[in-house]
């Protein structure tokens, strides 16, 4: 096998990021993670570099301490459509890094739409 997992996830990431920058210019970026026990994300400005929000399933205030699944997913995602209005942007581009578009990334961006963040 020529490319390990991590080698193979990098080049996914860095090809999805690189596709959204170019048609999503001008946008803020919501960037998620996922680990195998928490999930969080981002809202960031590429321009100034700087993030303007951020929700986590580390955060008690949530009630997901430690949890990784699409309860907690949804919780975080609406969490992150509300501080997002808070800081004024109501359109950001969904950047999934090299994450698959299934699950719990999918249950993120479902419940940030929900909470009125168009992406």
């Amino acid at each position: 096998m020529a490319n390990s997992k991590r080698q193979l996830f990098i080049k996914r990431r860095l090809r999805v990021r690189n596709k959204l920058r170019r048609v999503n210019a001008g946008r803020m970026r919501l960037s998620v993670h996922r680990s195998s026990k928490n999930i969080s994300v981002q809202l960031i400005d590429d321009v100034n570099g700087k993030t303007l929000a951020a929700a986590s399933t580390l955060e008690k205030d949530l009630g997901v301490v430690g949890k990784n699944n699409i309860e907690a997913a949804t919780k975080v995602g609406a969490a992150i459509a509300e501080r997002a209005k808070k800081a004024g942007v109501e359109e950001a581009y969904f950047d999934r890094g090299g994450f698959l578009f299934h699950g719990k990334v999918k249950a993120l961006a479902d419940a940030a739409r929900e909470g009125g963040l168009k992406i």
